[in-house]
């Protein structure tokens, strides 16, 4: 009997993966995936709400997504993998649980405000509207009671448990009650350090990017403005060098050491960004070495995503037959069952 506690987490399929997203959530996930049940969810259906128009892409950033998540060491024997829409259950259970979310509680949810506020109305549809409500419902089909989030996701776990509550109350107690579990670091900075590193912003530094490649993003990043001269005095905090050092430089002796030099103004940004094009091509040179091998082998990829979605069926399956029946709505499998009978 499998006593493990159960982790749903998940991602967008709308592009490739970069450093951010492995130290918001990544680094987490692969560390986790030894001692829990884990469920890692390609969302292709909220890729929709605004992509409504880019299928092939979602398509291919599906494939891409779970290339990226083996290349970084996540394990399809350890883990499931799931497409989203593989797997209906998650569109009706999203349904049914719309019907006691009030809307009160999705216009108030501050990720879904910030990024309405980047569209204009008219692009807004229903569906993205209502992506919070489609979470929930990704959270607790296979019950989990575990969310590996960053700092800004929490009030979606705090939805997903307020949900979870009011079915039970309501219904039958069916749901745990998830709990949030953030990772080391929340975000990372884009390459222009004004914001989060974001795939439309092209500030960004791919996982899959070649050794030149990184080299030509870190000698453009931006460090202390006020720095005038390799001899000046410079400033460490909220500079993205120093920022990209923090999360991927092993030595932490020898970190404070390039600190404190580049305070008294002993060494320029060109040698500190020498020693972070190093350190990002040591920490990516494993994933480029696993990338090339699953390239040469897409039916791994495939595979994976194959028997990860048939295992996430089953679970649903049984999840949504609780559903039905403390809703008391019919069971479609037992009227197709009736129906094969007569």
């Amino acid at each position: 009997m499998n006593l493990k506690q159960k982790i749903l987490t998940g991602m967008r399929p709308t592009g490739l993966l970069h450093l951010g997203h492995y130290v918001g959530a990544l680094e987490n996930w692969i560390k986790l995936q030894d001692d829990y049940e884990c469920y890692f969810l390609i969302s292709d259906y909220q890729a929709l709400g605004d992509h409504v128009n880019e299928i092939e892409k979602i398509r291919k950033s599906v494939i891409d997504m779970v290339l990226d998540w083996m290349s970084v060491g996540l394990d399809p024997k350890k883990s499931v993998f799931i497409v989203q829409s593989y797997v209906p259950e998650h569109a009706e259970l999203a349904l049914l649980l719309s019907m006691i979310i009030p809307i009160a509680y999705i216009e108030r949810n501050p990720t879904l405000k910030t990024e309405m506020n980047q569209l204009s109305k008219k692009d807004i549809s229903l569906g993205f509207f209502n992506y919070p409500a489609s979470q929930v419902a990704d959270i607790l089909l296979p019950k989990a009671h575990l969310v590996p989030v960053g700092e800004d996701q929490i009030p979606h776990i705090e939805l997903t448990r307020q949900i979870a509550r009011k079915f039970n109350k309501l219904y039958k107690d069916i749901f745990p009650i998830p709990e949030p579990l953030v990772g080391r670091i929340s975000r990372l900075v884009g390459t222009d350090g004004k914001a989060k590193m974001s795939k439309s912003l092209g500030n960004c530094i791919y996982l899959s990017d070649s050794k030149e490649t990184v080299e030509k993003k870190v000698m453009k990043m931006y460090t202390d403005p006020k720095r005038i001269h390799a001899t000046s005095p410079g400033h460490v905090k909220n500079n993205p060098v120093f920022i990209y050092l923090d999360a991927f430089h092993k030595d932490i002796k020898q970190l404070e050491e390039l600190k404190i030099k580049y305070k008294k103004g002993t060494i320029g940004d060109v040698e500190v960004k020498k020693i972070l094009i190093k350190t990002l091509n040591d920490f990516l040179d494993p994933i480029r070495k696993r990338r090339i091998y699953y390239n040469a082998h897409p039916e791994k990829v495939k595979e994976a995503i194959v028997q990860g979605t048939l295992r996430a069926k089953d679970i649903a399956r049984e999840t949504m037959k609780e559903v039905r029946k403390a809703m008391k709505i019919t069971n479609y499998e037992d009227v197709v069952i009736r129906a094969t009978n007569l």
